[in-house]
């Protein structure tokens, strides 16, 4: 199996159960802690693509970075990752890779389709 790697913000419960989830299934996988190691331009948009998911689907609206950043409803996918890439705390939690796939952690549960998917 292709290790997983987890998103992780240890302050949020979702990411929490999610990485509980991981544990209990006693799959292999990498933590990064997304706040302390931020992500790139380039590795937000690779993350984006594994996701499948514009980058309005996957950035938090109601931080308060949000507004920081100057992002509204209009905002072009460029202009979400940059600020993504600027604020970290942005960025869905927790996501999930495995290979060429990822997914958001929300419900936790949904980290399992990748635990259970074949490669």
């Amino acid at each position: 199996m292709t290790k997983l790697v987890i998103y992780h913000n240890p302050r949020c419960a979702k990411s929490r159960q999610a990485l509980s989830l991981l544990q209990q299934r006693k799959v292999p996988f990498e933590i990064v802690e997304y706040l302390k190691h931020p992500l790139s331009l380039n590795e937000l948009r690779a993350l984006g693509q594994k996701l499948g998911l514009s980058p309005s689907q996957w950035v938090r609206k109601k931080e308060k970075e949000f507004a920081q950043a100057g992002l509204g409803p209009q905002s072009s996918d460029e202009e979400i990752l940059a600020a993504m890439a600027r604020y970290p705390i942005l960025m869905e939690r927790p996501i999930v890779v495995r290979g060429r796939k990822a997914v958001v952690g929300r419900p936790p549960e949904r980290v399992l389709e990748l635990v259970d998917a074949e490669e």
